[in-house]
């Protein structure tokens, strides 16, 4: 079980503070709202209503003692500048944080961040994808244009083995895993017969994934 801190308990802090805890980790949520503090509560490790832009406020936490920090500030800039700014000064090795302008991006990453994060940007981009393949249930991009891709075989795959998926990409596709209810074939084999409603987990160039959509329909 690690420890994260989420600094900001709005909508997007306050889902964050959730799923972590819903992973088993434990949580310390900070606002200086004291309503948003008080609807989460009954649900985190540790809640504390403080002045994030206060350098002491915060020593007083024990963030350092995180593995992370989410600094999940959206529209007061300088609040959110300000928080990052003396989390690396307390010695705060894991900083993550929300932006939400270009401008906001640049600054975060002068400051050094690990890992700038745009939700609703990243959402819309994900919402599209999933409007162009439907087919899709999830994927991870792993940059340079290489997608890993979670599908399900259609009714039309029934039977048919994997290489009828694959096709003649095999430079720039690759089946991960073929998962059959609890049963999981690793690194399947082509010659492997999918079933209906098998879960596919596919590594490929976008282009190489774009080829075989019809055939995943």
């Amino acid at each position: 079980m690690a420890q994260f801190a989420i600094i900001g308990l709005g909508r997007f802090g306050a889902q964050a503070s959730l799923e972590l805890l819903n992973l088993g980790h434990a949580v310390i949520g900070v606002d200086n709202d004291a309503k948003l503090v008080d609807a989460l509560a009954d649900d985190l490790t540790h809640s504390a209503i403080a002045d994030v832009t206060d350098e002491r406020a915060l020593k007083e936490l024990n963030l350092a003692s995180c593995d992370a920090v989410l600094v999940a500030i959206g529209e007061d800039l300088q609040a959110s500048l300000l928080c990052v700014l003396h989390l690396k000064n307390m010695g705060v090795k894991e900083i993550w944080a929300k932006a939400t302008s270009k401008e906001h991006h640049m600054i975060l990453t002068k400051l050094g961040v690990n890992r700038i994060v745009h939700p609703e940007e990243e959402m819309g981009i994900r919402i599209a994808q999933s409007l162009n393949y439907p087919m899709v249930n999830d994927y991870l991009a792993l940059g340079h244009n290489w997608f890993i891709v979670e599908v399900d075989a259609s009714e039309s795959l029934d039977g048919e083995p994997l290489k009828s998926v694959l096709g003649d990409e095999e430079e720039h596709l690759h089946a991960l895993l073929v998962k059959r209810k609890d049963q999981v074939f690793a690194s399947p084999q082509d010659e492997l017969v999918l079933k209906h409603k098998d879960l596919l987990v596919l590594a490929g160039s976008l282009k190489a994934l774009k080829s075989i959509a019809e055939r995943l329909e």
